[in-house]
């Protein structure tokens, strides 16, 4: 097994996925801190692994002080998020209303003038700023609340409310304390977020001294909302990444789960005028419905006869993605259909 060629794949459609939701709705998500984000998880989760710290340092290649220093660091600015220079000058547009190009330049000197330029060029293109004239005379002004819209406004709260409900449904319980080290939000929202989450009834508050644990018997994102969506992405995600790591792990063989853990991947090739398009591009409309039904007499049952302390959850992940036949990145096989366990 190439285990690092595997962990390159990985991480490359992973940055891909990360590039994807950076720029989602014309969003320009800062990145600022995304390296030293994943240097700090990875090595918790090493270390969570039964690894000890000499280990861990040894395969970051650095020294034990070095790694136990940056550990430090990072864990004492967590909640600090990185300010890209996009999210400076939008700010700075923000802030001056009516604002020329020259003076904008003036205003960020220190910074690659190349790089102002096309940033300004990218807020004009993505609708968030208005620009008059041209050349270094041109005026910038950067679009109202009323004349963006308001939704990503209104649905901001809602948004971060599901993908807290996704995060303790998956993870939970989970104490207050946790869902901070692994949830990206202040201190005061997310308390609003709990109470918010808790009188819907979409969490439970359990008091186990000294700390009070949150939990959540289901999670149900509607399809096609807009706010939410951001929970099925992370749901979808881990999911995946949940049945891969249960496959690596040896427990999972002795606990004998093994020949219910895994998954396929097909691929079927049709062309607009095959006989068999339909049925192909219908799958997974119908698992969907035979899913929600199965999981809708579940939960009836599950209200009958509480299943109590013992439980096992399974989790079924269910995708689908139709390549154009002029996509590079479509596969090409001369079978008309391919499997991979």
């Amino acid at each position: 097994m190439n285990v690092q060629l595997l962990i390159d794949s990985v991480v490359r459609q992973t940055t891909v996925l990360i590039a994807q939701l950076a720029t989602a709705g014309g969003a320009r998500t800062p990145l600022a801190r995304i390296a030293n984000q994943v240097f700090f998880d990875l090595a918790a989760e090493l270390e969570a692994q039964g690894l000890s710290r000499k280990v861990t340092a040894d395969m970051f290649a650095i020294s034990l002080r070095s790694y136990q220093r940056k550990v430090h660091r990072l864990r004492e600015s967590r909640t600090e998020h990185g300010r890209s220079l996009w999210e400076a000058v939008y700010e700075h547009l923000c802030e001056q209303g009516l604002v020329n190009r020259r003076a904008i330049l003036e205003r960020f000197r220190r910074d690659d003038a190349q790089s102002v330029r096309g940033i300004l060029r990218d807020l004009v293109e993505s609708g968030l700023v208005f620009v008059s004239g041209s050349g270094d005379d041109a005026l910038y002004r950067a679009a109202g609340r009323d004349e963006i819209g308001q939704r990503a406004e209104l649905d901001q709260p809602r948004s971060s409310d599901v993908l807290l409900w996704a995060l303790i449904y998956r993870e939970g319980p989970l104490a207050r304390a946790q869902i901070l080290d692994r949830f990206a939000i202040e201190s005061g929202a997310l308390d609003a977020a709990l109470g918010r989450l808790q009188a819907a009834g979409h969490i439970t508050a359990e008091v186990r001294a000294p700390e009070t644990l949150y939990r959540s018997e289901r999670l149900v994102v509607e399809l096609g909302t807009s706010a939410g969506w951001e929970a099925a992405v992370y749901d979808h995600f881990q999911a995946v990444v949940r049945t891969i790591c249960a496959r690596l792990d040896p427990d999972t063989a002795r606990e004998g789960y093994r020949e219910h853990i895994g998954g396929s991947t097909y691929s079927l090739d049709v062309s607009p005028a095959h006989p068999l398009r339909d049925e192909v591009l219908s799958v997974l409309a119908r698992l969907r419905g035979e899913l929600s039904e199965l999981r809708r007499r579940v939960n009836a049952h599950n209200e009958r006869n509480p299943l109590g302390s013992l439980r096992e959850r399974v989790v079924l992940y269910v995708g689908q993605c139709v390549l154009p036949e002029d996509d590079p990145a479509a596969a090409r096989d001369e079978s008309d259909w391919k499997e991979s366990d």
